[in-house]
């Protein structure tokens, strides 16, 4: 394989791409060079359809040409959808009998028996596949798939491109037809409930990817003069100045500096000085800005810094806003305000800022109902529905749109029926004020016994809500909030800060802090080094702390040093054994006593507990009762391990079972042994506010709930009604079975009603 001259050709083809209108001779030629340099018979070019996530033919040498535009492959499906879905190369000796292959009668692929395979990525972006196949014997080395993958690396911003000017250029006639012809399939879409609540509003599609694409290709007419260069400077500046405030004066404890990279290059005089000497020169400010931005963004996505890498996508929003506001079209870009947005991409801190700007809901086109993303929607208060119908992005602006975020489900352009029928219901719920007036501040059973209910903390927000409503105290502080929204760790002074508010506002009730539970469905956006296949099993909560103990020690000091004064409980998520508790435990002994030795105020007795998520932890329960203080069941996860079910995974929903016959006995065993030993038990995740399983809880001893604010209410009437007696005998009745079905049927029996 003649590795740099392919290299070569192929970093020449980027002046081919600028010069050329034409996509499909650019790939055509791509394909050509790839099989020559590489003694390939085949080369094939599949680029990924996000919309229906399909991979489609677009170019081939080697295979029948006829086959271009209409092979199509699901991700993951055939050997080509699995290197796509793997993120991997795959290579295959003959792939003809590989259980993945896939066939497709016609385009004469059985001939080729060896095989490879490599992704196109850009980022997280997944482009494409760019494949290779010979005849029988030849087959690829691993020289083969490095020069391959790094020919598909230098194509990978090239054929974004190339897909964008497709996009752009080629649909007409047939294709608009089928979009008009969507509307009424789209008056009714069914989907998953991600934060309840109902909006109705106006929609506003965001697609940052094809906002800033659109700006980049477009041709300029009007010559702008540098002044109004430096008036768009200057109100970009005091765009990104005014929305940290908003947010700052909302969020306090998690909008801590969430545009300063923004501000900082928009402040650096290369990155504006570089803009001024092209314009200076001649050349148009909007042409500058690209020329100097897209510098920028390649420089940064090329670094081998994760943390530079990061930074392309700020660059990609500050272009945005700063050609935006230089074309006076930034007006109608960020007008939330009342709407209802339609996206597919939407980030933590991206949530704060729609909240900010009074966003009425959401249909988020693609994401999880379990996803954290849901639980600060749930905390913002915007409602939110999750949705897999892609059509949605595709809908004209200002498409009214209600969102039911009791259902999971969305109406475009809703008959006034429809909106009768939910202004009914949405006056039936219960106001803030409402539910302050019905709860009570002590929580019994029908027949009186005790049950504490604690709140589930996200956001300080939350708290506020939790401490009108009379919450017992706090059973569970996400702390990786603050972590999450934010573009870098924050540090202990600024951890110290929020904690402790939450101890303030608290007011000596319990509060307890589970440390930094990073990893699975809850990543941060800044911290790049474990790249896993398997995130959910990988190097994520307490393994993550243990293993970068200054950041661990950082947010224990700060824990200790806000609840000096409070009722202080520190709680370690995903323990798999008594070894990484009392190691865990021991960072704690060190910070207490180096605080000591600092003279610094802090709490020297905090109580120290786990989440029981795994299945590891159930055996050695008894012995955990020795060294732990107290325990809390996360059952979100707890349930996802024990079934080896991905709750993020809608594929496998219907497997993710909480009334499981071992995740109910597994339950019962934790709950008995903490009762037995004098250690606090208490249960969170959904299961927790569910009321069809809230007898089966109090039946086996649970005595303490933590769930989010807004389901205090609702859990405390239906706990009201619930006699303990029956409770028990309803909980031994559903431990006796073993079928699923025969679980169903009591849960149908003893559902609680309102």
């Amino acid at each position: 394989m003649d590795n740099e001259q392919l290299l070569y050709d192929i970093g020449q083809l980027n002046n081919l791409f600028r010069d050329s209108a034409n996509i499909q001779s650019l790939l055509d030629k791509t394909v050509e060079m790839v099989a020559s340099h590489t003694r390939s018979d085949v080369c094939s070019i599949y680029l990924y359809n996000n919309e229906n996530r399909e991979l489609v033919l677009r170019a081939t040498r080697g295979l029948n040409p006829d086959s271009v535009g209409k092979i199509k492959l699901k991700l993951g499906q055939g050997l080509t959808g699995l290197a796509l879905k793997e993120l991997r190369p795959v290579c295959e000796k003959d792939a003809a009998n590989s259980p993945n292959f896939k066939f497709f009668p016609g385009i004469f692929e059985e001939r080729y028996e060896c095989f490879l395979a490599v992704p196109i990525v850009r980022g997280i972006s997944k482009i494409g596949v760019l494949v290779l196949q010979r005849k029988k014997g030849q087959y690829f080395d691993k020289s083969d798939i490095t020069a391959l993958e790094a020919a598909a690396s230098q194509l990978a911003n090239i054929i974004e491109n190339a897909r964008f000017l497709m996009a752009m250029h080629e649909p007409h006639g047939e294709e608009e037809e089928v979009k008009t012809g969507l509307s009424e399939k789209l008056k009714f879409i069914k989907g998953k409930v991600a934060s309840e609540g109902f909006a109705y509003g106006p929609a506003t599609i965001t697609n940052k990817k094809k906002n800033l694409a659109m700006l980049l290709h477009r041709d300029f007419d009007y010559t702008y003069s540098l002044d109004d260069f430096h008036t768009a400077v200057a109100k970009t500046a005091e765009q990104l100045e005014e929305l940290q405030e908003q947010v700052g004066h909302k969020l306090s404890d998690a909008a801590s500096l969430i545009f300063a990279a923004h501000l900082v290059i928009l402040k650096d005089r290369h990155f504006v000085g570089d803009i001024v000497k092209l314009i200076e020169s001649g050349i148009n400010p909007p042409l500058a800005i690209k020329q100097i931005g897209t510098q920028y963004m390649e420089g940064f996505a090329t670094s081998g810094n994760s943390y530079m890498q990061e930074k392309t996508q700020d660059i990609e929003d500050l272009l945005v806003r700063l050609m935006s506001n230089l074309l006076s079209e930034a007006e109608e870009l960020d007008k939330f305000r009342g709407r209802v947005i339609i996206t597919r991409e939407l980030l933590p801190s991206d949530l704060l800022i729609l909240s900010s700007e009074e966003a009425s809901g959401i249909v988020l086109v693609g994401g999880t109902v379990t996803s954290h993303l849901s639980i600060l929607a749930r905390s913002l208060g915007i409602p939110m529905v999750v949705s897999d119908t892609y059509e949605l992005l595709d809908l004209p602006s200002n498409t009214p749109i209600l969102v039911d975020g009791e259902a999971g489900n969305a109406y475009v352009d809703p008959s006034d029926e429809v909106l009768e029928r939910f202004e009914s219901q949405q006056k039936a719920r219960h106001t803030l004020a409402e539910q302050k007036l019905s709860i009570k501040p002590v929580t019994t059973t029908r027949d009186g016994t005790r049950i504490n209910l604690f709140a589930n903390i996200n956001l300080l927000a939350d708290l506020r809500i939790a401490c009108e409503l009379h919450c017992e105290g706090v059973g569970l502080y996400r702390s990786e909030f603050p972590f999450m929204v934010r573009k870098n760790l924050p540090n202990e002074a600024e951890q110290f800060t929020i904690y402790s508010k939450l101890c303030e506002l608290m007011k000596g009730k319990p509060v307890t802090f589970r440390t930094l539970d990073m990893g699975g469905d809850k990543t941060l956006s800044y911290y790049h080094d474990a790249r896993e296949q398997n995130p959910a099993l990988g190097l994520r909560s307490i393994r993550f702390s243990l293993q970068n103990k200054p950041v661990f020690a950082r947010q224990i000091r700060a824990m200790l040093r806000a609840g000096a004064e409070a009722d202080l409980r520190i709680m370690f998520p995903m323990v798999s054994s008594i070894d990484e508790f009392c190691q865990a435990r021991e960072v704690v002994f060190d910070c207490l006593e180096e605080l000591g030795k600092q003279g610094i105020e802090h709490n020297r007795k905090p109580k120290l507990g786990i989440m029981v998520e795994l299945p590891c932890i159930v055996d050695l329960i008894d012995d955990f009762t020795k060294e732990a203080e107290f325990f809390s069941i996360g059952t979100n996860d707890f349930i996802q391990f024990m079934l080896g079910v991905d709750r993020t995974n809608e594929n496998v929903a219907g497997s993710y079972l909480p009334h499981h016959p071992s995740v109910l006995r597994a339950m019962k065993k934790v709950v008995r042994s903490a009762n037995q030993n004098g250690r606090e038990i208490s249960v969170c995740g959904d299961m927790a506010h569910q009321e069809q399983y809230l007898p089966f809880l109090l039946g086996i001893g649970v005595r303490i709930l933590s769930l989010d604010p807004h389901y205090l209410l609702r859990v405390q009437k239906a706990i009201s009604g619930i006699d303990l007696d029956e409770a028990e005998a309803t909980a031994e009745k559903m431990l006796s079975h073993t079928k699923i079905n025969d679980l169903v049927q009591t849960l149908n029996l003893n559902t609680v009603k309102d």
